[in-house]
């Protein structure tokens, strides 16, 4: 029995499962080096390589290892970005946040409402205790966003990751479920 994939609403956004037919507008912030360059990606070329990391959010739902929601912004249902989780480890209670956004959004909140949101969801509804997110110390908007809602940096994992030709240093963050329902 396949399971329907969850449909997230904020006040500005629908955060839904992407499809093919979206491959333009992820094209459009996947293909910007600014909005890739601290995710351990070269920036998309064509419309094949788009293709490819829908599949790749198709699979890692199917296995129940993550969920990528793609962020649809209500007033034109476009997708101007992603966020979700990876490498569930569900013995653990435990996975990893990711999320980007089309340039074109940054500084409106957008990227604060739809983690907010998928965060909630994690722990309401996929009985979560942990979340965590790598992020690249340079990636300043990042770590000013996960510290605003409520994520605590645990330490520097040195030479954790070799993407894009070098090796990076990597700063993990978490919230727990406690972390939340005090807040």
């Amino acid at each position: 029995m396949k399971r329907e994939f969850p449909i997230i609403e904020t006040d500005r956004l629908i955060l839904r499962e992407v499809i093919k037919e979206d491959s333009n507008d992820m094209l459009e912030y996947l293909s910007d080096k600014d909005v890739v360059k601290h995710m351990g990606l070269d920036p998309f070329q064509t419309e094949k390589d788009v293709l490819e990391e829908i599949e790749w959010y198709q699979k890692i739902f199917k296995d129940s290892t993550g969920i990528r929601w793609g962020i649809a912004h209500k007033d034109n249902g476009r997708i101007i970005g992603s966020c979700g989780f990876l490498n569930m480890h569900p013995k653990h209670s435990r996975t990893e946040i990711g999320y980007e956004l089309n340039k074109e959004y940054w500084g409106r909140g957008i990227a604060s409402e739809a983690l907010e949101a998928v965060v909630k969801y994690g722990f309401q509804h996929l009985q979560l205790e942990r979340i965590e997110a790598l992020i690249e110390p340079a990636n300043l908007a990042s770590l000013k966003l996960l510290e605003k809602k409520g994520f605590e940096k645990e330490g520097l994992l040195r030479h954790y990751e070799f993407t894009c030709g070098k090796f990076d240093d990597l700063y993990m963050y978490s919230i727990l479920k406690s972390d939340v329902l005090t807040t």
